[in-house]
């Protein structure tokens, strides 16, 4: 069998960043008490919420009538995860877990990126873009839910079943990883993976609710959020503020919601935008005719920055899923979404200086603050906006030329080096 020779030499110097990384991010938790690190509120959503979290589902239910629960039922499992630890207190347990759910992202990475056509451009760009955000990923339950949706990704070429399967799995924690498998060819690998997606949440579904009492509570709190300050919305109200606006920043549904006159209409704004960014993806999946083996990776990548930039919560660990795809996207040499990538790791390094570094003047609503989610916000808008017209763009055969008529094998990673037409 032909097999592409790697050196040792690349996968070790990415083991020792990510050992000295991942130390660095750990100590930053433990010692977090500087105000520039938050002041002690980043590890705080650990020991004090989802320990309470935990509390109730050991009791065999989900978290009913409590404002703060807005997560679907499979995110009981991964919060009842440190208990398998049980000679560590929770918040220990729950660290640990984390960086093995990120070393687990990094190897897959890496062994994707070692096979013939590959790049280690992928394994590169999480090992050292996570860090980009200090040591809130530690501290939130994101990196569980990103393992999942690169692990969906990265197996959908060789087994669609396992790819529609880990998709179905991350939806039932965090919901958007059900959006990774938009970009699968058309034909038997879309059948195939896109029927393993709802078959396997159905039946994981459906053992969850027989497992714990008020498994859709979720959705009542989640119906009623508002205007998170970091959105989009919240980042227009926070500057109309500076124009008299007579609203105000507080603290409900887990999280710091601007309240006041118009907010109801920036929230159904929002949501229309969601709306129109869906449109235009089911678009895209009609009109495209050109499959490459990095079209399911970019069109995740591009669906995902959509609904992230049009939703009325945009919080810090969001990034965390957009540097896992990005990842993925960089381990195809096909990919379209290098100059997407950039732009992702620029916005969380903002994003560090508006949380936890500059909370307060963000909350405050200050020019400072102002301008730091305006910056942010910019970047994350001109990355969704690039990463769907470099996807569309991909997708169609050059024009006054006819689609080439290949159909492709399903095997992505099988795929031969020049695009391939879908009829």
């Amino acid at each position: 069998m032909n097999r592409l020779r790697v050196t040792p030499g690349p996968v070790l110097a990415l083991t020792a960043v990510w050992l000295a990384t991942r130390a660095l991010m750990s100590w930053l938790l433990t010692h977090d008490s500087s105000p520039l690190l938050g002041g002690g509120s980043v590890p705080r959503e650990v020991w004090r919420l989802y320990f309470h979290w935990y509390g109730v589902l050991s009791h065999g239910a989900f978290p009913a009538h409590d404002s703060t629960w807005q997560y679907p039922p499979g995110a009981g499992a991964v919060l009842l995860a440190p208990g398998l630890l049980p000679w560590l207190t929770y918040f220990q347990a729950f660290v640990v877990l984390t960086l093995a759910a990120d070393a687990l992202i990094a190897a897959a990475l890496v062994r994707a990126g070692t096979r013939p056509g590959r790049s280690l451009f992928g394994a590169t760009l999480w090992t050292c873009g996570l860090p980009l955000l200090l040591h809130v990923p530690l501290a939130r339950y994101d990196v569980q839910v990103t393992a999942l949706a690169v692990i969906s990704l990265l197996t959908l070429g060789r087994s669609p079943r396992a790819g529609g399967v880990f998709s179905a799995l991350g939806a039932l924690v965090k919901v958007w990883p059900g959006l990774v498998l938009l970009g699968t060819p058309r034909g038997p690998v879309t059948r195939r993976a896109w029927g393993w997606t709802v078959a396997a949440g159905s039946a994981f579904l459906a053992l969850l609710a027989l497992s714990f009492h008020n498994p859709l509570a979720f959705l009542r709190e989640q119906g009623g959020r508002g205007v998170q300050i970091e959105s989009f919305g919240g980042t227009a109200l926070n500057l109309a503020r500076h124009a008299g606006w007579s609203g105000r920043a507080r603290y409900q549904y887990g999280a710091i919601e601007l309240v006041g006159p118009h907010v109801p209409a920036v929230a159904t704004a929002s949501l229309a935008l969601t709306a129109a960014a869906f449109g235009l993806l089911v678009l895209w999946r009609v009109r495209a005719r050109l499959w490459s083996p990095a079209t399911p990776y970019d069109a995740a990548l591009a669906a995902v920055l959509l609904f992230t930039v049009t939703s009325r919560v945009i919080s810090p660990q969001y990034m965390i899923w957009l540097i896992g795809l990005a990842a993925v996207c960089l381990t195809s040499r096909h990919t379209s979404q290098r100059p997407v990538a950039v732009l992702i790791l620029a916005a969380s390094a903002l994003t560090s200086v508006a949380f936890p570094m500059f909370y307060r003047e963000v909350v405050a609503g200050s020019w400072t603050g102002c301008l730091l989610m305006l910056a942010r916000n910019g970047l994350l808008a001109a990355a969704a906006v690039l990463s769907f017209v470099r996807l569309w763009r991909s997708a169609r055969p050059p024009s006054g030329k006819p689609a080439p008529s290949t159909q492709p094998r399903p095997d992505s990673d099988r795929l031969p080096d020049r695009a391939l037409s879908i009829s």
